[in-house]
């Protein structure tokens, strides 16, 4: 009587090496295709009311369990928004995505929160964080233009709402530098247009620093630069004033010996 000879092949599956009947392959295949196709379901801990859920929820946020903890929240947020753990709730969220270094999410859930709860005591926290989370993206004078401008209107905006928030203090020093970097940006194309012997466009994004910056800690150089362009002109007359006044403020001796020789040049 014939029989049949059942082959096997060795197939390595997580480095364990099992052997298969050829006629198994393809069912165990797609059983493995079936299995890494299923999405990990976050299984959420019974509802048993606000107080409850949201106790539950920040233990589970305190042990890393991001997911189910937001998920609790975010049911709070939902059946429960009338009560003074929705708001609580929402700051939660919030502050969860910080904790997993998710600014981005962090703002969006901030802003939320000040759409829905405009009038919370913890409002004022809420756009401070709005408004610290758009400044901690300034990236430089070349890319931080947009976001260093964002930055001063939430603060403005901060204490316009909210005149008695507790960081009032701490709001136009965030400004300041903000207002620095978007000062240094005007140097930045100023600088662009010079290398490229665009004198008047330079100087007109150099003087836009006077005009609206005065406070920029770095002027010497803006007036050395304002003097170069005017040398670029051929107007002398401009260029030894500028040069004149950026000998006066500055303290860089660097910047002063830069200025002397020019000053020299010109009286050539």
């Amino acid at each position: 009587m014939y029989k049949k000879i059942l082959t096997y092949v060795p197939v390595k599956i997580f480095n364990i090496t099992v052997m298969y009947k050829r006629g198994m392959l393809l069912i165990v295949a797609v059983c493995l295709a079936l299995c890494s196709s299923c999405d990990s379901k976050v299984v959420k801990p019974p509802y048993d009311g606000p107080k409850e859920a949201y106790s539950k929820a920040l233990q589970l946020i305190d042990e890393k369990e991001y997911e189910p903890g937001r998920a609790l929240l975010v049911e709070i947020t939902n059946r429960d928004a009338a009560t003074d753990y929705a708001p609580l709730a929402q700051i939660k969220i919030a502050e969860s995505y910080m904790k997993t270094d998710e600014p981005e999410v962090a703002l969006e859930e901030y802003r939320k929160f000040l759409k829905n709860f405009p009038d919370n005591k913890y409002a004022p926290y809420a756009k401070y964080q709005v408004a610290t989370l758009t400044f901690n993206t300034i990236e430089g004078p070349d890319r931080g233009y947009k976001a260093a401008n964002t930055a001063i209107k939430e603060f403005q905006s901060l204490n316009e709402q909210y005149p008695r928030n507790p960081y009032r203090d701490i709001v136009p020093l965030r400004v300041e530098k903000s207002r620095h970097v978007l000062a240094e940006h005007e140097f930045y194309v100023g600088n662009f247009y010079y290398k490229k012997d665009a004198f008047a466009a330079a100087l007109r994004r150099f003087k836009v620093i006077l005009d609206k910056y005065p406070e920029y800690p770095d002027m010497g150089k803006v007036y050395y630069y304002i003097g170069l362009s005017y040398k670029g002109l051929e107007d002398t007359a401009k260029a030894q004033e500028y040069f004149g006044k950026a000998k006066e403020i500055t303290k860089d001796t660097d910047l002063m010996k830069k200025i002397d020789k020019e000053l020299s040049k010109l009286r050539d």
